[in-house]
């Protein structure tokens, strides 16, 4: 029996130094892009319940939280995503030992960074509000929202850590299945807390809280049983100084990437929320739309850069040019699809959220859909570069695009909403402008620099 199981756990890995590269990535892929969908319905179930039965200004309030929300996260998200690079290339260097030092120095890194996160955000709740610039009917509804969703920041911490230790190992179906059961008891719990029990918006904030701490409570307690090979030993809790320097180099860079991005999604939310409450319920609609449209491609670059990373570990370059260029081909293909989708059902897709009354609020969130959905290959093909830039060890290129990226979304956003006649219509704009410029960028420095970015560094082995 204990074989079987084995067995059956060992299956769930895929090592993608090996076998055709486009079906691996896809298989390994697609779950990652399912996971996320998941994630995104039950933040999408928040909105819809909320806009439906709450108002307006209960939407405005759910929304802004998930911008800042998202911004926290990405901290953590990037701290996990660099650690996870460091596990890919070990594990497709086949070396165990240095795995599982890894996995003892990052967890206690992040774990200590969340902590000292969790209490900055609670402690910072209301200069947070100001900053945002949330307009005055909102605030209450903000602050009640917050303090309730804040306490979730340690679950979502273990659901991404071990996420990405499992991904690394090319285990993405472990994941799926809790988020996938998070996802569930998000959506009853927001029925019965929202329209059950009249809790209001923090309802729907304890409801996503109780979510979380299943999905990363549960796929903490499901790794250490099940993946015996990843348990830590005395020897392994030893502060090793060339393991620590490239999990801390890895994993700072890519958290500066993550969160230089969400912030600067922040800043924007920021001058969303000045042109008032119906401006931001538009806004909170559609970016949930918007998540939701690209997410799978997002999910993709995340793939790539596993399959990269293992390779990168496992010295096959020739593998990795080849994998580039069909993880583009694909790219591409799916950013056609969904930007044609997005374009056409721009309307309906508002309405799920929005009553057809709320006119003008429709009419605006179908302009930004119109306008970003449009341009969704930029998207694409920035996560792919992010991917490839943090598998090779080169994070600190992905911290350069983003903010090209984001500084020219922001700067962008604050001079053409100044204008008239453009208004709000310019933050929309700056967004793909700042893709184009980023992936230029990102593209022109991988055809100068190949050679050079694909030989095979051995700090590891320090």
């Amino acid at each position: 029996m204990r074989k079987t199981e084995s067995e059956r756990v060992k299956k769930m890995q895929k090592d993608l130094t090996q076998g055709p590269i486009t079906a691996n990535l896809l298989r390994f892929a697609v779950p990652l892009m399912i996971g996320n969908l998941l994630q995104q319905f039950y933040n999408i179930a928040d909105t819809w319940i909320v806009g439906q039965y709450l108002g307006s200004d209960a939407l405005a309030a759910v929304g802004s939280s998930y911008t800042l929300m998202v911004f926290l996260t990405s901290i953590l998200l990037g701290l996990c995503m660099g650690s996870g690079a460091v596990f890919s290339i070990y594990y497709g260097k086949k070396d165990e030992e240095r795995l599982k030092s890894s996995i003892f120095l990052s967890f206690t890194l992040i774990g200590t960074a969340t902590l000292v996160l969790n209490v900055a955000v609670f402690a910072g709740l209301v200069p947070i509000i100001r900053l945002l610039q949330v307009p005055a009917s909102v605030v209450p509804l903000m602050s009640d929202y917050l303090w309730v969703v804040f306490w979730g920041i340690p679950a979502t911490f273990l659901y991404n850590y071990f996420s990405n230790l499992l991904r690394a190992l090319g285990n993405s179906v472990t994941p799926l299945i809790f988020l996938g059961a998070a996802a569930a008891l998000n959506i009853l719990l927001d029925l019965q807390f929202v329209l059950g029990f009249g809790m209001g918006v923090e309802g729907a904030a304890a409801a996503t809280v109780l979510a979380q701490y299943l999905s990363g409570a549960g796929i903490m307690c499901y790794t250490l049983l099940r993946f015996p090979q990843l348990r830590i030993q005395r020897r392994h809790r030893k502060w090793k100084k060339n393991i620590l320097r490239e999990i801390a180099g890895l994993s700072f860079l890519t958290c500066v990437q993550q969160s230089v991005m969400n912030f600067g999604i922040l800043m924007v939310q920021g001058l969303v929320n000045s042109f008032g409450a119906g401006i931001m319920a538009a806004f909170a609609a559609a970016v949930k739309i918007d998540s939701f449209a690209y997410m799978p491609v997002q999910d993709f670059g995340n793939a790539f850069s596993t399959f990269v990373a293992q390779n990168y570990g496992a010295g096959k370059t020739d593998r990795i040019r080849e994998g580039i260029r069909r993880s583009a081909a694909a790219v591409f293909f799916f950013c056609a699809a969904i930007s044609g989708a997005v374009c056409l059902l721009a309307r309906p897709l508002m309405m799920i959220f929005i009553p057809a009354s709320e006119t003008g609020i429709i009419r605006e969130g179908v302009r930004y859909l119109r306008i970003e959905g449009a341009c969704y290959i930029g998207i694409g093909l920035l996560f792919m570069l992010y991917g490839f830039y943090r598998a090779v060890r080169r994070p600190g290129m992905s911290v350069v695009l983003t903010v090209i990226s984001l500084g020219t979304r922001v700067v962008l956003a604050y001079i053409l909403s100044g204008i008239p006649w453009i208004g709000v219509t310019g933050i929309w704009v700056s967004v793909p402008i700042g893709w184009l410029l980023a992936d230029i960028a990102g593209i022109g420095w991988y055809w100068m620099k190949k050679q050079e970015l694909l030989v095979i560094r051995d700090k590891l082995e320090e």
